[in-house]
């Protein structure tokens, strides 16, 4: 690994992010579905930072100064660090050839992270449990993961292609 493979799969995780946006636009639009709301991540980051993980209502908490840039901030964060367990699973080599399953297995088994982690301490409950629709909750969760998975592929060959030429 050098500095060059870094770069190359932060970018690669900035990218699959990006996408990840984009189809949040996209299923707002086509579906109604709402844009999710970063500024409640950056919340319950704001909280952490001051001690407290685990909420029952992230939205019924104090406001965090700046709670929307830190929400931004930790979303793209997030996405970059996950796009670094590809090299950690499938070695280095994958950030130059990268191939479609492990990104796709990558990116749906991410979503352990909403599921076990972010919803819970949020107080939503274990995958979006104490949601009014727990079962819509799930399939956007594990949709948006997917997609993760096919933008971390398509931002890698992308990337690949305009620093090697091809």
């Amino acid at each position: 690994m050098n500095t060059n493979d870094m770069t190359l799969m932060l970018l690669t995780g900035a990218g699959a992010t990006a996408v990840t946006d984009a189809w949040a636009l996209v299923r707002a639009c086509w579906f109604g579905t709402p844009l999710p709301h970063f500024g409640m991540v950056g919340r319950w980051v704001g909280h952490i930072a001051r001690g407290r993980l685990r909420h029952d209502s992230i939205g019924a908490a104090a406001p965090v100064r700046g709670e929307h840039a830190i929400g931004w901030v930790t979303h793209y964060a997030i996405g970059m660090g996950f796009a670094m367990l590809l090299p950690a699973i499938w070695g280095w080599d994958w950030a130059h050839q990268p191939t479609f399953t492990p990104a796709l297995i990558v990116g749906v088994a991410t979503v352990i992270a909403p599921f076990f982690v972010m919803q819970p301490a949020m107080g939503a409950g274990i995958a979006a449990s104490r949601t009014p629709r727990p079962a819509a909750a799930r399939l956007q969760s594990v949709t948006t993961h997917t997609v993760f998975g096919i933008g971390l592929y398509a931002a890698a060959t992308l990337i690949n292609s305009l620093t090697t030429g091809g």
